[in-house]
């Protein structure tokens, strides 16, 4: 079998099973979810807990569409946005594994011949784990009022999405937050450069590698690059009148086409899912599945986002809950215009949970405490599944 490929016997185990309308689980899932629809009003969600056996249960609520009354369904996909992350740093350890390059390896090594590299903050002395960590001391682009208003007049405009190396150009003489290694930043430039460096050393894309070495493997059929505006049966996604970006509430027209051209995520996570794959990718990727040889160790090597929260780490594309009440949890948000997603692994019990919603009102502003309600109602409901 190909090196990074799930074994037959893991995949199976693996699959996603449709669940069973008279599940009880299902039942409470489905509730649970359909409470805080009513609570908060938000257009739709759905949500999946994948338990230890690899059975994965799903619910849906709320509308997909509001304007078509179009209804959500577990197969409705939306963006995952920055959960995508795992899947860059996934590839980066299946590269590592297979010698094509080192976490220690400095960016200089693989990208520094790129005219605009030099120009980069920490240009010289960032390495690959730094990249993967948020610990090279790299601006966020994204967070740019330079970036925003140039990402605001394209959208406005229906223009191309910015590519990789013109959203690096965002950071460029800009000076470094830290010294590359010594702190954490969250930052969508460094993976970014990540991308760039997997498909310099594979001479591969890397859309291609992730959709050989890990969708079809594991059969996540409902996650895709979200490379384009046209993305077929995309949910649609609402964002609050004042967002940052000039978008309408509405951020697709009347056939579901985004009114902005997503491809500008890219490996800062780009691609389309639905809750029953982030809860079946979820479960592979921390039971140390998603490739042959081992890595979780690798994975889960992380360093301290705050020194006022030590617990609380990042690893390579992982977020770490070292401590908790629930025993250390892993995973990652995702938060896009319109769209909001969250993927937690609760590793004592063996039970990995996800949820998608298709507005990030009151969310993106951090003014409703929807999104951490949720995940730990979500977590109650299937810790105590499992312990049934």
């Amino acid at each position: 079998m190909m090196r990074g490929a799930v074994s037959v016997v893991a995949a199976a185990a693996l699959a996603v099973a449709p669940p069973v309308a008279a599940d009880p689980l299902q039942t409470r899932l489905h509730d649970l979810l359909a409470g805080f629809h009513g609570d908060h009003g938000f257009p739709g969600a759905t949500a999946a807990i994948a338990l230890s056996d690899g059975t994965v249960v799903t619910a849906a609520v709320g509308l997909a569409d509001r304007e078509a009354g179009a209804p959500m369904t577990p197969d409705t996909p939306m963006l995952a946005a920055s959960i995508g992350k795992t899947f860059v740093a996934m590839t980066v350890l299946m590269l590592e594994d297979e010698g094509l390059l080192s976490a220690t390896d400095t960016v200089a090594r693989h990208l520094g011949d790129r005219d605009w590299f030099g120009r980069l903050p920490n240009h010289a002395t960032i390495t690959v784990r730094d990249l993967l960590r948020h610990g090279s001391g790299l601006p966020d682009h994204v967070h740019l009022e330079t970036f925003q208003t140039e990402m605001g007049a394209r959208m406005a405009g229906g223009g191309a999405a910015i590519g990789p190396e013109e959203a690096l150009a965002f950071v460029q003489d800009a000076e470094p937050l830290f010294p590359a290694g010594s702190g954490w930043a969250y930052t969508d430039t460094g993976y970014l450069l990540l991308g760039l460096v997997i498909e310099d050393v594979s001479g591969r894309s890397f859309y291609d590698l992730v959709d050989t070495r890990f969708l079809d493997p594991l059969g996540l059929d409902d996650t895709a690059p979200s490379d384009r505006p046209d993305l077929p049966g995309l949910a649609v996604g609402y964002v609050a009148e004042d967002n940052p970006f000039g978008l309408p509430p509405r951020t697709a027209d009347v056939s579901g086409r985004l009114l902005w051209d997503p491809a500008m995520e890219w490996t800062g996570g780009g691609f389309l899912s639905t809750s029953r794959d982030l809860a079946a990718w979820g479960h592979a990727l921390f039971a140390g599945a998603a490739i042959e040889a081992p890595y979780l160790d690798r994975l889960l090597d992380g360093i301290p986002v705050s020194p006022d929260a030590p617990g609380i780490l990042y690893g390579a594309g992982v977020a770490i809950y070292a401590d908790t009440p629930r025993g250390p949890v892993y995973g990652h948000g995702g938060w896009i215009p319109g769209y909001v997603s969250s993927l937690r692994h609760y590793a004592d019990h063996g039970v990995t949970v996800a949820f998608q919603i298709n507005s990030d009102v009151g969310i993106a502003d951090d003014s409703t405490d929807l999104v951490p309600a949720l995940e730990a109602a979500l977590a109650a409901l299937a810790i105590g599944n499992a312990g049934q």
